[in-house]
């Protein structure tokens, strides 16, 4: 078996049924003919398994993005309750009677 036969085969591992088959009809054409169509099956195959590294990629990063997501409204969700806290801490000390009614940021942040 050549060294481009086992490369080939290699490849075959990773990739669709699809272009499995095709290049099994590949195989079967005769050798000057399977030349002149061979490399052009291989730019297929890296094309296609360099599409599915990316597509990847990208996966995971959506996925840290939607993690990232989720600390950053837990943080904003603390600060805000950490506001409203030393708000009230300071209506307490300046003797100042808090009511929903007096607090301008009560609904407007949530």
């Amino acid at each position: 078996m050549s060294q481009a036969a086992q490369s080939t085969e290699n490849v075959i591992n990773d990739i669709p049924s699809e272009l499995v088959d095709l290049q099994k009809v590949i195989d079967s054409l005769p050798n000057d003919q399977r030349l002149v169509v061979q490399p052009v099956f291989q730019r297929v195959v890296e094309s296609t398994n360099r599409r599915r590294k990316i597509l990847q990629l990208v996966q995971e990063s959506i996925g840290q993005l939607r993690l990232d997501m989720k600390y950053l409204v837990f943080d904003l969700e603390a600060t805000r309750r950490e506001r409203d806290n030393f708000q009230r801490q300071l209506q307490e000390l300046t003797g100042e009677e808090g009511d929903a009614g007096d607090h301008p940021n009560a609904d407007s942040d949530e």
